[in-house]
């Protein structure tokens, strides 16, 4: 994996028309389907209910144009597809320049940009320009065309599950959902590729990975409404990967109680890079149903630039000029520190009364002298001294200052030497609040 091979895949799926519904959507994941192996792909109706949700209909646009009165089109849905409302109705008319004006829609403080702009739950139909190709519309008269449809059809998501020893799960969720803007939509299925593509290299793997390919939001809310009771059991860490593709600073979105595993995990990771840390009252992704009260599970989100706090946010600047390989490849090794951290977090008990005997097991100096407790082993000794069965290893980290990693290796040296055995059993265990099993519509596998 590289990072070249994850720009290429966003540069790949760049031109997809993508939506809630539609082909773009299902283009999106015949290319991803292809990358990764085991990719399950799902379905549900127009009508079909999710908890309090409805799906809609299925949205098909063809092509979309303003034009003016010689011919010359202004604005074309073929050139960038940001320019049509998402979910229009299909029209066909000439109409006066006064009545196009209230279809129009623009960013008046960033007069270059092409904003994103959806109907999906309410029929209208419009057109996203810049303020600059607004001004230009100075005639008197324009032949408008959306050339779409809404029918009933479905709605189209996928999921990958990597089994491990044992049954608790890591989730990894992102959307695919949204047209041609870079780090918003794009960075998220590319990384979650290239680390399920990894996962699945793994000879063995602790946990199960549960991988999902869905739309925003509603698409959440079918996955969960079809296998929350198993995802209630199981989880105990979980990320929503988006806005991973750009290089400026880190951000955290916590879970709602925002100590879980993937809180801990993810902070650990992030302690030695430049990080805001924001509140959970900030969220807008899928955290909003995964976290929700009844669902109840372990959701955080490690992101490069947050959503709705850059500039370039559901505007045609979003480009893949603003999600650099550098940004994908750093985003993508981050998330894999986090998914090596839950792996190895065990908790550890010393196995000896007293402090042990490091010496003849080679691992301190031979020789007593001033000087001698070097650093390398006052660390030994410190994460010794922690290892009381109670501290699991993102907590002795913490307590030590010593990157999570260093430890998962300390914990290895020392138990190949047996002087530390894992305490049994799993402390990380969601004991969330669940809906009655007759509310919940769980597959078989999940039963």
């Amino acid at each position: 994996m590289n990072n070249q091979s994850m720009h290429q895949w966003a540069q790949d799926l760049w031109p997809m028309c993508r939506s809630l519904t539609g082909q773009g959507v299902r283009d999106t994941l015949d290319y991803l389907g292809k990358l990764i192996p085991g990719m399950r792909r799902h379905f549900v109706p127009t009508g079909y209910q999710a908890f309090d949700w409805t799906v809609p209909k299925e949205w098909t646009i063809r092509d979309a144009y303003i034009e003016d009165m010689s011919g010359n089109r202004a604005i074309d849905f073929k050139r960038n597809n940001l320019h049509v409302l998402g979910y229009s109705t299909p029209i066909n008319a000439v109409i006066s320049r006064h009545d196009l004006d209230k279809h129009l829609y623009t960013l008046p403080d960033q007069p270059s940009a092409i904003p994103y702009v959806t109907s999906y739950y309410s029929e209208r139909w419009g057109f996203c320009l810049s303020e600059v190709q607004r001004a230009a519309l100075t005639d008197d008269r324009y032949k408008v065309v959306i050339d779409s449809d809404l029918r009933d059809g479905v709605l189209d998501f996928a999921d990958v599950i990597l089994p491990g020893e044992r049954k608790e799960e890591v989730l990894l969720s992102t959307y695919i959902c949204h047209p041609s803007m870079a780090n918003n939509e794009l960075s998220g299925p590319v990384v979650t590729t290239a680390l399920a593509r990894w996962l699945a290299s793994l000879p063995n793997r602790k946990y199960t990975y549960r991988i999902v390919f869905i739309p925003e939001t509603i698409g959440s809310i079918i996955y969960l409404s079809q296998h929350l009771e198993a995802m209630q059991e199981r989880t105990i860490a979980g990320y929503i990967v988006t806005c991973v593709g750009d290089e400026r600073a880190w951000s955290f979105l916590p879970s709602r109680s925002g100590n879980t595993l993937a809180d801990r995990a993810a902070l650990a990771v992030l302690r030695d890079r430049e990080h805001k840390v924001y509140s959970f009252l900030e969220r807008g992704s899928d955290e909003r149903q995964y976290c929700a009260p009844t669902v109840n599970l372990p959701v955080a989100s490690i992101m490069r630039s947050k959503y709705g706090t850059f500039q370039e946010y559901h505007t045609s600047l979003d480009d893949l000029k603003f999600v650099t390989q550098n940004g994908l490849e750093e985003s993508f090794q981050a998330y894999r520190s986090c998914i090596e951290l839950i792996e190895n977090n065990e908790r550890w008990r010393a196995t000896t009364f007293g402090e042990p005997q490091l010496g003849k097991r080679g691992l301190y100096p031979s020789l007593s002298r001033v000087g001698s407790a070097q650093d390398e082993v006052r660390t030994r000794m410190n994460f010794l001294a922690y290892c009381d069965g109670t501290n699991d290893i993102i907590a002795i980290s913490d307590l030590i200052g010593v990157a999570p990693g260093a430890c998962i290796e300390l914990a290895d040296i020392f138990h190949k030497h047996d002087l530390i055995k894992p305490v049994l059993g799993n402390p990380f265990r969601l004991h969330g609040a669940r809906l009655d099993a007759h509310r919940i519509a769980c597959t078989t596998e999940d039963r």
